[in-house]
């Protein structure tokens, strides 16, 4: 009986450890450098994992097209996929929220929310609905703002552009001041700069936009980039393959994407800093926005981020959340002066 308890339990080690292999996608080709946290998630988990769990990593547009990463995991036709949540906004307008909103968190803030003050579990909620488990592990700082041919110094110059903006909330309030949004992926941004399909443009981080050879077509650069004054990246992982895994390889795919999300504050701040003097060097110019649009900015986005909430019961749970740790953290945070 000892022998048959004993081998039976045996067996079952060996089953919750069985090696488990994932396919991995993402939405970023190979060349935009968004891509990087998501092949160091994948090197990290394969590094970890010794043998236990391993990810075979595929650019985006190698075995689904980038814009339906989103449906291949929720239909199980691929079994994960990196993303921006805010890509996802015409599904429920709350993964705007979870991407990036306009003149709300920093990077920091989400940090802070996602590991302390619940912020994970509004990504599973989000997520979980779709059956999808959602692992965070990027966090990028403030875009970089606008790139264009002509200088675009003040709110007031967007009346009537035509504008590469993501976001939701971000088409909204480009409507209110009179610009036109126009969604393109980034692989058609350069090209529509370079033939005037659109006035100006945003993308990403300015290592990013650099990358993609944006000083090359634009010589004038606005700042900041209020549209998103941090932005979160992370992994969706389909739900039956999440809940097939034992404890230990979960927690190596969360302890990989814990220091995925440490690594890339420092690589896209550094390469954003080289990246900033690259542009300069080539003869960009940049321009800032006034205290007074920034004002106006603020308070558009906060109507907008109450219509939303008025809208919708899940993004007004986030916004609840959100808000709750700003308040929670305002007078530690005032505390700390320009420190």
């Amino acid at each position: 009986g000892g022998v048959a308890v004993i081998a039976t339990l045996g067996a079952g080690v060996a089953l919750a450890e069985d090696p488990v292999n994932i396919q991995m996608t993402t939405t970023w080709p190979e060349g935009i450098n968004l891509i990087e946290s998501d092949k160091h998630f994948a090197e990290l988990v394969n590094k970890l994992g010794e043998g236990t769990i391993s990810i075979d990593f595929f650019p985006g547009n190698t075995i689904v097209p980038s814009t339906q990463v989103f449906d291949a995991v929720r239909s199980g036709a691929t079994q994960a996929a990196a993303d921006w949540p805010g890509y996802w906004a015409g599904a429920n307008t709350a993964f705007s929220l979870l991407g990036s909103f306009p003149m709300l968190f920093s990077a920091q803030d989400y940090v802070l929310w996602i590991n302390e003050w619940g912020g994970a579990e509004m990504f599973d909620e989000a997520y979980g609905a779709y059956n999808i488990k959602y692992l965070p592990y990027a966090v990028l700082t403030t875009e970089s703002g606008l790139r264009s041919t002509q200088p675009i110094e003040s709110l007031d110059d967007l009346e009537g552009k035509r504008l590469r903006m993501s976001g939701r909330a971000q088409g909204a309030i480009l409507s209110e001041l009179g610009g036109a949004q126009v969604m393109l992926p980034g692989s058609e941004v350069y090209q529509s700069l370079e033939r005037g399909v659109v006035d100006a443009a945003e993308f990403s981080s300015p290592s990013t936009d650099y990358g993609m050879g944006f000083q090359e077509v634009t010589k004038h650069w606005m700042a900041p980039g209020w549209h998103q004054p941090a932005s979160v990246a992370g992994v969706m992982i389909a739900q039956d393959v999440w809940d097939g895994l034992s404890d230990k390889q979960k927690f190596i795919m969360e302890t990989a994407a814990q220091a995925t999300m440490t690594w890339s504050v420092g690589y896209y701040e550094r390469t954003s800093a080289e990246a900033t003097k690259a542009f300069t060097d080539a003869g960009v110019t940049v321009s800032t926005l006034s205290d007074e649009d920034m004002q106006r900015l603020q308070k558009l986005s906060n109507e907008h981020l109450i219509k939303e909430a008025c809208e919708n019961p899940l993004f007004a749970k986030i916004t609840v959340s959100q808000l709750e740790y700003l308040k929670e953290y305002e007078q530690w945070r005032e505390m700390q002066g320009e420190f």
